[in-house]
């Protein structure tokens, strides 16, 4: 796998800015504080140094925050089913995924019908074999699922079964994951398996805007922890409904909640891996309702990269939720810069970023795989100009200008043209002309070419026994025949 491009060049906060905001965050925690915290869980933080106040609330003096920065793991090691497909998160470096819970896909004759387990079991598929897309976190809710459980254990083994990768999937309850553990550890051959090859992110809601921790989110972390699944805890305060309408206020906020979630994480357990899922979503104030494709998402959330770059603490935030309904001119300007300022900034990790229409209320395959393309310039963009010891090569440019004039038959020029620059698999590049004579093809028809190349084969990681053996332990109702 390419190794991933270092952002962090783009700064959206000064100096000034950086620090006004986190230690507004530092401020927010120490004398607001969080809300409906469980009862065993404050004792432990309250012995570990925070403090109640007589309206109930948890605060976390400065000492406090700081000792979880200390403790918190600087770089999170998550592998893939596959084990060549690892990732290490954190310090800048940037990695595509998916994820949200739409609740729609295409239709394909022009509406959207409910999202079904056979949509999410193609959607990752194309998550597996994409080039430019590093994880898969579950992006639409299964409807056809009757009950909680029927739908967390299908989810996750759709995921598994179709995707190589590292994977996130979330728990309508925490008694869910160790079930859910137990099919984990059947797929890698046995008893605490997973625990050694943790493959799948234990995606948590912990608090609930504005700042409350969401009781049932901090139990699935408990869960979570106990069964060795990495974290990735989330806050996405909506800036003017949940969160301060001023961006600065908002990510102050959202700053505070996700650091509450990594204090809560080292309370109960120091050091676990936990990756910050800062999330800043904006409000269209007109109608109140969410809007993924404004400018102000694009540089809240870049800001957002950057205020945990800051703090050396494993980043993810949203980019490319596009308010389109389609994969049109607006689906591509949104998701282009709202994807593109996150990766420049130095996101970890970019969820939400491939595959979502209708602010995060559809999940589409051809969206999915024209994101993809997209998402190769945005990490060539990341790399920017790189400086090989043969990059400025003066006896080769004399030698050209003084014969050929050109350099297409160089040596340098072949050996660097599938390193230097890359090449899209979808985008037209022909001319015009020869466009117009292959019978002017659309990128949505090119896009649906390419979602049937990524899933005609099945998926071949697990293994054809370990597969039999959770269809025999669990009620999985994605067909057998499925590819």
């Amino acid at each position: 796998m390419t190794p991933p491009p270092q952002g962090g060049t783009f700064r959206p906060l000064g100096p000034r800015r950086l620090d006004q905001i986190t230690q507004a965050a530092f401020d927010i925690l120490e004398k607001i504080g969080m809300a409906d915290c469980p009862e065993d869980v404050a004792a432990l933080a309250i012995e570990q140094g925070a403090k109640r106040r007589d309206d109930g609330r948890l605060c976390f003096p400065k000492a406090m925050i700081d000792a979880a920065l200390s403790k918190a793991l600087r770089r999170v090691n998550l592998p893939g089913f596959s084990e060549d497909l690892g990732l290490t998160i954190g310090g800048g470096n940037v990695h595509i995924g998916t994820g949200g819970a739409a609740v729609e896909v295409p239709d394909n004759i022009g509406g959207f019908r409910a999202a079904q387990l056979s949509d999410l079991y193609q959607l990752m598929q194309i998550v597996g074999r994409a080039e430019n897309i590093h994880y898969g976190v579950r992006p639409i809710v299964a409807r056809d699922m009757e009950t909680p459980w029927d739908l967390d254990a299908n989810t996750a083994f759709a995921c598994l079964k179709a995707c190589p990768k590292p994977i996130g999937i979330s728990f309508d309850t925490a008694q869910h994951v160790p079930r859910i553990t137990q099919m984990f550890d059947i797929a890698l051959g046995g008893e605490g398996r997973f625990r050694q090859q943790p493959f799948c992110m234990g995606i948590i809601v912990h608090a609930v805007s504005p700042l409350r921790f969401a009781p049932e989110g901090v139990e699935i972390m408990k869960a979570a922890i106990k069964a060795g699944m990495p974290l990735q805890i989330c806050t996405a305060a909506q800036a003017g409904a949940t969160s301060p309408v001023t961006l600065a206020g908002a990510l102050a906020q959202g700053l505070a909640e996700s650091l509450a979630g990594l204090i809560i994480a080292n309370v109960l357990s120091p050091g676990f891996p936990t990756i910050l899922a800062f999330m800043p979503f904006i409000s269209d104030l007109r109608t109140g309702a969410m809007t993924g494709g404004s400018g102000e998402a694009a540089v809240a959330n870049a800001a957002a990269a950057q205020l945990l770059l800051n703090l050396d603490i494993p980043s993810t935030v949203s980019a490319g939720m596009t308010d389109a309904k389609e994969p049109d001119a607006q689906a591509g300007y949104e998701k282009g810069y709202t994807v593109a300022l996150a990766a420049q900034a130095g996101a970890d990790m970019i969820n939400l970023s491939v595959g979502m229409l209708g602010s995060l209320m559809v999940a589409s395959p051809e969206a999915l795989v024209i994101d993809d393309d997209m998402c190769a310039a945005i990490l060539r963009s990341v790399r920017g100009v790189e400086l090989a010891d043969d990059a400025l090569d003066l006896e080769m440019i004399e030698a050209v200008a003084s014969g050929p004039g050109h350099y297409l038959g160089e040596a340098q020029t072949l050996a660097r043209m599938r390193t230097e620059y890359v090449y899209p698999a979808l985008a037209d590049r022909q001319s015009v002309q020869d466009w117009q004579e292959a019978g002017r093809p659309a990128l949505t028809d090119r896009a649906k070419d390419r979602v049937g190349e990524l899933t005609a084969q099945a998926p071949t990681h697990l293994p054809k026994n370990r597969e039999a053996a959770i269809r025999a332990a669990f009620d999985i109702k994605l067909p057998k025949d499925h590819s």
